[in-house]
């Protein structure tokens, strides 16, 4: 019997702490009632605004508008939850010392990252349902296969997002994070070719490509209306998910 009581101290698992870290971090950005405006409200008000406006305005879309909306604020959605929500809320964390106590604990750096972008597709996931079903009801005709091609191009997307956000949390005060984060996302949603497509912004268009924006929106909108992976702007995704995390890894500072 002997050593049948010893104690036998150590940290978990791996996968155990970020699954841990991951249910926590879900559960206070759906708590959360500005990331919750950021993350389901303001996408539906887009979406349902936007179809109601083509109505009344010609917007000059190829396909009608509902099926080019929804696509556009699947990933107005994306770009909110993994680059605004993720940059607020890592900047307030450093602002009460939370990164660096949690720096201090058996959780490594690296699964702490895990744990958040984790929660970052969870939470997309419940977007694409509340989306999707709003839009169905609003007549949207995805491709069947749209529904597939969506996951590459979302984690792309989001890791692009997320390595800008987290790039701007780790370097800005807090109250600068909030604000440069909400101005980002309200210059882009109103004029980077997310919501609608870059034929709509005349010659600045062939520009706004180049903008992850602009990309995310173009690589969602090919995968429902048509049934494909565009590969430009999954590059485009690629080059600013592998910037984003440079920038992130150089710069950020944990307290």
């Amino acid at each position: 019997m002997s050593g049948t009581f010893t104690p036998a101290p150590g940290a978990a698992p791996l996968v155990s702490q970020v699954r841990t870290q991951t249910s926590m971090e879900a559960r206070l950005l759906l708590r959360n009632g500005e990331q919750l405006l950021l993350a389901v409200v303001i996408p539906v008000i887009a979406l349902v605004g936007g179809v109601i406006a083509s109505r009344h305005l010609d917007f000059s879309l190829a396909h009608r508008p509902v099926d080019v909306l929804t696509p556009g604020v699947f990933a107005l959605a994306i770009m909110s939850t993994s680059f605004t929500s993720l940059a607020i809320a890592t900047g307030f964390e450093r602002r009460y010392g939370l990164l660096k106590r949690l720096g201090a604990s058996p959780l490594p750096r690296i699964g702490l990252l895990a744990g958040k972008v984790l929660a970052l597709l969870f939470v997309e996931v419940l977007q694409l349902i509340v989306i999707g079903g709003v839009g169905l009801a609003l007549g949207w005709e995805p491709d069947a296969l749209g529904f597939l091609l969506v996951i590459p191009v979302a984690l792309v997307g989001t890791a692009a997002f997320a390595g800008l956000g987290l790039f701007v949390a780790g370097t800005l005060r807090a109250e600068a994070t909030l604000a440069a984060a909400n101005l980002i996302y309200l210059l882009l949603m109103a004029g980077g070719a997310v919501v609608l497509p870059r034929s709509s912004y005349g010659g600045f268009g062939a520009a706004l490509r180049l903008l992850p924006s602009g990309a995310l929106g173009d690589a969602l909108r090919s995968a429902f209306l048509d049934g494909r992976l565009d590969l430009v702007p999954m590059l485009v995704l690629i080059v600013w998910a592998v910037g984003g995390a440079w920038l992130a890894a150089r710069y950020f500072k944990w307290e």
